[in-house]
């Protein structure tokens, strides 16, 4: 899979995992949120050896990377190269309407896309997706609350404050799951300074 392919397709996976359960009569969506932050940086020195990059951080300060021996393509980077560094993060929630008498819990993804060996930028995609469970142990529609148990049996009470949602506390009921879908994507391309 391309690079920027896998950006849309875990994106576009962590939205319709509370968009299209919706099709599915035991499962309501909640919330689905995307942001993008975004910053290019000038490299200062590459070690290909030792894998270490320097970068000029946002006030002209150095920022030192440490990579892994994944990165193939490090002897073709130098100082004074761009380099493009996009996080995407990504959260979708959606309500199990079944009362599910299992524990909370959560699971955790990974994966990577690299630029190909001999490739001329550096660069590639990784991302890393956790989705939880919480169990719902408490309803306060008159104020907007909801009280969740989290996979460590801690519990915490959330303030509902967009309406959108606020007008789907009615469905809820003690004893039912929200999934929560975490998606963080990181993106580096490089490009030759003149």
């Amino acid at each position: 899979m391309k690079r920027h392919a896998l950006t849309k397709a875990i994106t576009l996976a962590t939205l319709l995992s509370a968009t299209s359960l919706s099709a599915m009569a035991a499962d309501i969506p909640l919330s689905a949120v995307v942001e993008a932050d975004q910053v290019t940086t000038k490299v200062v020195s590459v070690d290909a050896a030792n894998h270490q990059v320097v970068l000029e951080g946002p006030e002209g300060n150095q920022v030192h990377v440490q990579l892994t021996d994944k990165a193939k393509n490090l002897g073709k980077l130098k100082a004074g190269d761009l380099v493009d560094i996009k996080v995407t993060r990504a959260v979708a929630a959606y309500l199990d309407t079944d009362i599910d008498k299992g524990l909370p819990g959560s699971t955790e993804r990974t994966g990577e896309v690299r630029a190909a060996p001999g490739s001329d930028n550096p660069g590639g995609e990784a991302y890393r997706q956790v989705q939880v469970q919480l169990k719902i142990t408490g309803i306060d529609a008159k104020n907007n609350r909801v009280t969740f148990e989290n996979p460590k049996g801690q519990s915490k009470t959330v303030d509902v404050v967009k309406p959108e949602v606020q007008a789907k506390l009615k469905d809820l009921k003690v004893g039912q799951s929200v999934y929560v879908t975490y998606t963080d994507i990181l993106t580096v391309t490089s490009k030759s300074g003149s």
